[in-house]
């Protein structure tokens, strides 16, 4: 049998199919959320160290790691409500109501220490619980839900704890035990840092290898066409809001042992800081997109700065302009991802 030649391809097909070095670009991002933010770290990293070479030092290391710890705890929660195209403005008071449980507790009425913990784990989550009830059975927008359960909780650690901060001495060893150091050589960190890179990888396991995982994932995108599909996704929103008022209290424990104190004012700055951190990481505000270690390379971004603008002795106003611009360049760039389909 004799070969036939191929018919020409079409002009017209192969103009179609062809794709510009932008396309590309934007397919990669598409495909690989935590791509951008992974340059951008690794850039920063490079440039700060240019400009003083004390950023590398393990002491200096050290310090962003802990300062990252309670921010990138408390992120993981954030993610997970954003990702179902929630938001979660409640975060600080949250975590502050749960670290002033289990310290006041134990200082002020004689709880036990490791009950003192089980007692701010349970507050935290039905803290979760308090906001997954107003979103899935009053049906209230995320934002508006949060921003009031926010002033009802800052309310309730005043009255517990009578706006007195409790201090180190008064506090049990095991609520301080996030703040032990673990020296790995040169470069110390400590087992707070060690239980927030745990909370990285369960979390990143539970949504790439379970159901609950994809329903997250699918009620962020299209919470509808998850209810045609069969998914609950009300009950999928509740557990994602109880699951974050437990990771809260996570946090809330990790913040005790990094301050050695508990105080009424900590944690003033935790809504934006997370709320940026998950931006920066990739995940987008709008939901059903993201990967939850982009999180920590947010988180892990907005301290690299911070320290790095500190060493080459930039001014603290203008380290928080930056991280403002970091914030608007992430959502302009989530913006053009889900716009542009490659």
């Amino acid at each position: 049998m004799s070969n036939i030649p191929a018919p020409p391809a079409d002009p017209a097909e192969l103009f179609l199919h062809r794709r510009t070095p932008l396309q590309r670009v934007h397919g990669i991002l598409h495909a690989y959320p935590a791509l951008s933010p992974t340059f951008v770290l690794v850039i920063a990293a490079m440039a700060f160290a240019y400009l003083n070479p004390r950023f590398y030092a393990p002491a200096n290391l050290s310090l962003i790691a802990q300062q990252v710890a309670v921010v990138g705890a408390l992120a993981v929660g954030q993610t997970i409500i954003i990702m179902t195209a929630g938001i979660d403005l409640s975060v600080g008071a949250i975590t502050v109501l749960t670290a002033m449980v289990m310290a006041a507790s134990a200082a002020n009425y004689g709880v036990p220490g490791p009950a003192s913990l089980a007692i701010g784990l349970v507050v935290g989550t039905l803290a979760g619980g308090v906001n997954g009830v107003l979103v899935t059975r009053l049906r209230l927008p995320p934002f508006i839900v949060t921003l009031g359960t926010l002033n009802v909780f800052l309310a309730l650690t005043l009255l517990y704890s009578s706006g007195q901060a409790i201090q180190g001495p008064d506090i049990p060893a095991i609520l301080l035990w996030t703040g032990q150091d673990i020296a790995v050589g040169s470069f110390r960190i400590t087992t707070g840092v060690l239980l927030m890179l745990a909370l990285y990888v369960v979390f990143t396991y539970l949504l790439r290898n379970t159901a609950w995982g994809r329903h997250v994932y699918a009620v962020g995108d299209d919470a509808e066409a998850s209810r045609l599909a069969g998914i609950p996704v009300t009950r999928t929103l509740l557990s994602v809001y109880l699951v974050a008022g437990f990771i809260y209290a996570l946090g809330a424990w990790i913040l005790i042992g990094r301050v050695g104190a508990a105080s009424p004012n900590a944690a003033s700055d935790a809504n934006l800081d997370t709320i940026t951190a998950v931006v920066i990481g990739g995940t987008s505000l709008f939901g059903g997109r993201g990967i939850i270690i982009g999180s920590l390379l947010g988180a892990l971004i907005v301290g690299v700065f911070r320290n790095g603008l500190a060493l080459a002795g930039v001014d603290v106003l203008f380290q928080t302009l930056v991280v403002g611009v970091l914030v608007i360049v992430a959502v302009a760039i989530d913006q053009w991802i889900r716009r542009v389909r490659a």
